[in-house]
């Protein structure tokens, strides 16, 4: 595992009171970056953790916000920049499934109006909301960003087609903002496969034995296995940007009938 020196650094990682967000601001505060952890402001969840990692004397923020709401992630944006004095490195985490169980493609009348509303709102549009609000500070620190795609952009159904899509759209926005950020800021992200994440064992518990057996490595992933990822792309790589790496253990490399099911 790579050690990274991170004194005199700042992030902010969305959606991380549990899951890939957790295991990233862990990662990065353990190696001496100042971080703000960004929660829904009613999920008691994150000053919880806040508190817990501030006690084992990691340098941890809280910033709560909903990034599903415009407005409201620019100003949670805002305020993590002004009490870290900075960013060097945006990681937007934050998503939904929008869904509480799996809707297979063919079940049209499952997607909803509001589940596409719920998942637009936070997986895409709260997205650009962040980049664009941590745009300059990025820029003037020279750092980089890092968002959480899926499989479900790629080729795999995932939870619903508008989960799917709106990760599809994670994918193109990275390419974008690449684009838009250079050449002082890279963007990169990455494309999870099965997480052993609350939400996901939630809606996909059924399907996480069948999903590890058809895996090359015959496993799902780790939320931490995720975070390594992330890290390493937000503060090494630095020859790295535009890309979305998929971390699945190869489970798409793996027979196409497997995950079309």
């Amino acid at each position: 595992m790579i050690h990274y020196e991170l004194q005199g650094r700042t992030a902010l990682v969305t959606g991380a009171a549990s899951g890939i967000g957790l295991a990233v601001v862990n990662r990065l505060a353990a190696a001496g970056a100042r971080v703000a952890l960004n929660h829904l402001p009613d999920d008691a969840r994150g000053p919880v953790e806040v508190a817990r990692l501030r006690a084992d004397g990691w340098d941890v923020v809280s910033a709560p916000g909903d990034v599903s709401r415009a407005g409201e992630a620019e100003d949670m944006v805002a305020r993590a920049i002004q009490e870290l004095g900075g960013l060097s490195l945006l990681v937007n985490n934050a998503g939904t499934p929008g869904v509480s169980r799996v809707v297979p493609a063919p079940q049209l009348d499952g997607v909803t109006e509001d589940v596409w509303e719920r998942v637009l709102q936070t997986n895409l549009l709260g997205l650009f909301r962040c980049a664009k609000a941590a745009g300059a500070a990025l820029q003037a620190a020279g750092g980089a960003m890092v968002n959480t795609a899926s499989i479900a952009g790629l080729d795999t159904t995932g939870s619903s087609m508008a989960y799917g899509a709106s990760k599809a759209g994670v994918i193109s926005l990275t390419k974008n903002l690449a684009r838009a950020l250079a050449p002082k800021v890279r963007v990169n992200g990455v494309a999870p496969g099965f997480v052993t994440s609350a939400w996901e064992l939630k809606a996909l518990a059924s399907r996480m034995a069948d999903t590890a057996d058809c895996a090359l490595l015959k496993k799902v992933c780790s939320p931490e296995d995720v975070a390594e990822v992330i890290v390493f792309l937000g503060v090494g790589a630095s020859m790295v940007t535009g890309q979305t790496l998929v971390v699945d253990g190869g489970f798409t490399l793996a027979d196409p009938r497997h995950f079309k099911k």
